[in-house]
């Protein structure tokens, strides 16, 4: 595990993270909403692949940048990639070594390491950049869609998650998923940060990225059920990049 000072970083938002590095792999509990949405990401990135690729993420290196306790890593390790979890939280990346060892995933590692100072050691080394839910916690966000672009190789996918900045966001993602739900802890979210999809596009397309695909992240709070719709990006969205091959 490599450990970097330098970051484009909140530490106090890392701290809330760290702060719960044990509940990581306990599904029901500080982080069981990602787990729970956890299915829905992995296939969606895999069924981007296949439509970008032609294959699915099996033997493609990836970066996992934001990547917490693992919880995506290990998933997109068990379907058959080469994964590096990147994150700032040492007691979070600690959480997934000792989860991927305990269960036998030999092909994910971890790395305590700024994605800037990752994209200058390990340009162009990557077919897949994932960075979700981690965009809406930095003070500077374009630097990290710049690194995750600079970490691909041409050709490659970026596949990035956020969340929508609205009145219908701030009543989903704060005000009912932290005080009225508990989905997560209160204060973890700051609506000032949240990012919209043309902010995230301007971003993406000013880092030198060509959009791919999109779509938005649902809950029902009386079901428990969770489901993707590409007509609806008022809350949680993903978005898919591609790194054009200008060769």
């Amino acid at each position: 595990m490599t450990i970097s000072t330098k970051a484009n970083a909140d530490f106090d938002e890392i701290g809330k993270f760290t702060r719960l590095a044990d509940e990581w792999w306990n599904k029901n509990g500080a982080f069981k909403s990602l787990h729970d949405i956890n299915p829905l990401r992995l296939n969606w990135i895999d069924d981007t692949l296949k439509s970008h690729f032609g294959s699915s993420l099996a033997h493609k290196k990836v970066a996992d940048i934001g990547c917490g306790g693992g919880i995506l890593s290990c998933a997109m390790a068990v379907r058959g990639a080469d994964v590096l979890g990147v994150d700032l939280g040492e007691e979070n990346l600690k959480a997934g070594e000792i989860h991927a060892q305990r269960v036998g995933i030999d092909n994910v590692s971890f790395a305590c390491v700024a994605v800037e100072e990752l994209a200058k050691e390990q340009a162009g080394s990557f077919d897949v950049v994932t960075c979700m839910e981690m965009l809406e916690h930095v003070p500077d966000p374009q630097a990290i869609v710049r690194a995750c672009f600079e970490l691909l190789k041409p050709n490659g996918i970026c596949v990035l998650s956020t969340i929508n900045r609205n009145p219908k966001s701030y009543l989903f993602a704060i005000v009912g998923a932290e005080y009225v739900l508990g989905l997560v802890d209160k204060g973890t979210h700051d609506f000032h940060k949240f990012i919209t999809p043309a902010e995230l596009d301007r971003m993406a397309i000013e880092s030198g990225f060509e959009r791919f695909d999109m779509t938005g992240l649902h809950y029902n709070p009386i079901t428990k059920h969770y489901w993707l719709s590409n007509a609806n990006v008022d809350v949680n969205y993903m978005m898919a990049f591609k790194k054009a091959d200008n060769t």
